[in-house]
């Protein structure tokens, strides 16, 4: 696989992102699909993986595989209408920078998540 060939993958994951998002903005997506379709938008685009990049191997495994596989399910589960519709939002704001109040939302759902996780692991150890 050349670069070449991953360029135009890693562009593809990113349209395939964006649609997801707004599929997931449209009332007529079902509520499953919309819930799944923002935890997986909010990963793909979010600065902080599961999994830290400096990982070896394992620190791209998500990006590589989760990511993909949840865009996958997503789109599989939104009706084709919708699917055209977001499409088309995608395509006319390829280009386009996220929005402050956006990466602001994204960094506090993370944020939110560690604290509950480290506020588990700090109960638990304590017991």
């Amino acid at each position: 696989m050349g670069i070449s060939s991953l360029r135009r993958w890693a562009k593809e994951l990113k349209r395939h992102t964006l649609v997801a998002y707004f599929a997931a903005r449209d009332p007529r997506t079902p509520r499953l699909a919309r819930w799944l379709a923002l935890l997986v938008a909010a990963y793909a685009l979010s600065p902080i993986d599961l999994i830290p990049d400096f990982v070896p191997i394992l620190g791209y495994l998500d990006d590589l595989v989760i990511v993909p596989l949840g865009l996958a399910l997503v789109l599989r589960m939104v009706p084709d209408e919708v699917k055209r519709s977001a499409q088309e939002q995608a395509s006319a704001s390829a280009g386009g920078h996220a929005s402050p109040a956006m990466v602001v939302a994204i960094v506090a759902i993370w944020l939110l998540v560690a604290g509950a996780i480290g506020f588990r692991v700090f109960q638990w150890w304590r017991t």
